[in-house]
């Protein structure tokens, strides 16, 4: 039967969501996993919001963790609206700011050395972000640009070479993985497992750090898109001022969303493509409902097959020379 897209394609019984999600959480940790609880990282964002209180209605709030991990660049935002959140289900927090972590591994220094191939003035005070551009007025031809903000507030922009680009993303993924040793680290001490939370536009897509944010133990809300993530939002009680925030990566010292970064749309309209596509629509037909023309999806969908190639490795577990057969995968 041929599939047919509209704009509530993606509606979805939230009660019905919670109360399947929620039991698949009891079992994977007290079955499977052995565990007696869930840690989750707080950002104040969207995703790890649900994914706590999925977890709080699976285990009560008793059995679940926040970590909040600030660093050096944080908006303060994300640790305002993450207590905001945990204040709201009542659950045990503590604040590990990650900066002096960070400055030990030579992150930040190593992220300076990088800007320096481009810009040799840089310094510590400048803010940054690495920016794409809009793949709705032309093929993305992997034309990567440094922004960079003096002191002053005046703007430079540049081409980054892969060289260099390659060089400050390995320094930046230093802060995803110390906030997955830290995370562990409270799991380990509590028993409890941790809880992952991407969304499905991430986890298809490869929006993530192996050994990062990549490391779970579990991933709640990894089939659902976005879309259905802000209306289990509403659905569970997040507060409103979490759920009305736009979407950041919070990672770089300037302010960056995440289309800016690494979508090729904004998600309301990136899930709609991203289903789309999945479902074999045709881009005449998604490019009706969201507002686009055909040629535009046609580079959404091409962009999509090219991060799955991009990021398989991404997914995959350590390689072996043979298989072990005693060791079965459950």
């Amino acid at each position: 039967m041929e599939m047919k897209l509209s704009q509530n394609v993606l509606n979805i019984d939230t009660e019905e969501v919670i109360d399947k999600i929620s039991i698949s959480i009891r079992q994977q940790i007290i079955n499977v996993l052995h565990r007696r609880g869930a840690v989750v990282g707080i950002s104040g964002g969207i995703d790890s919001s649900v994914c706590t209180a999925l977890c709080v209605r699976a285990l009560g709030k008793e059995n679940v963790f926040g970590i909040f991990m600030p660093e050096k660049v944080s908006s303060s935002d994300s640790l305002k609206f993450g207590k905001l959140l945990a204040d709201s289900f009542g659950i045990q927090t503590i604040t590990e700011n990650i900066a002096p972590i960070l400055q030990g591994a030579g992150c930040y220094q190593r992220q300076l050395e990088a800007i320096r191939e481009i810009f040799p003035e840089c310094d510590m005070e400048w803010k940054f972000k690495v920016v794409i551009p809009s793949i709705l007025q032309n093929d993305r031809l992997n034309v990567l640009r440094l922004i960079v903000e003096l002191p002053d507030g005046t703007q430079k922009s540049a081409r980054m070479p892969l060289q260099v680009y390659l060089k400050l993303i390995a320094a930046t993924n230093w802060k995803q993985r110390i906030r997955a040793a830290m995370e562990y680290y409270h799991a380990d001490r509590l028993n409890y497992a941790v809880c992952g939370t991407p969304n499905r536009l991430e986890y298809d897509q490869g929006f993530f750090v192996k050994g990062g944010d990549g490391a779970a133990d579990f991933k709640p809300i990894a089939h659902l898109y976005k879309t259905q993530v802000y209306k289990l939002a509403e659905a569970l009680g997040i507060p409103k001022e979490i759920r009305t925030r736009p979407p950041t990566t919070d990672t770089y010292s300037l302010t960056q969303s995440q289309e800016e970064f690494y979508f090729a749309l904004p998600f309301d309209k990136m899930d709609l493509c991203l289903y789309g596509h999945n479902h074999q629509i045709p881009a005449t037909e998604v490019a009706n409902i969201i507002g686009l023309t055909q040629e535009q999806v046609e580079r959404v969908y091409k962009d999509i097959e090219s991060k799955r190639r991009g990021t398989r490795y991404l997914h995959l577990p350590p390689l072996l020379v043979e298989p072990i057969p005693e060791i079965k995968q459950i």
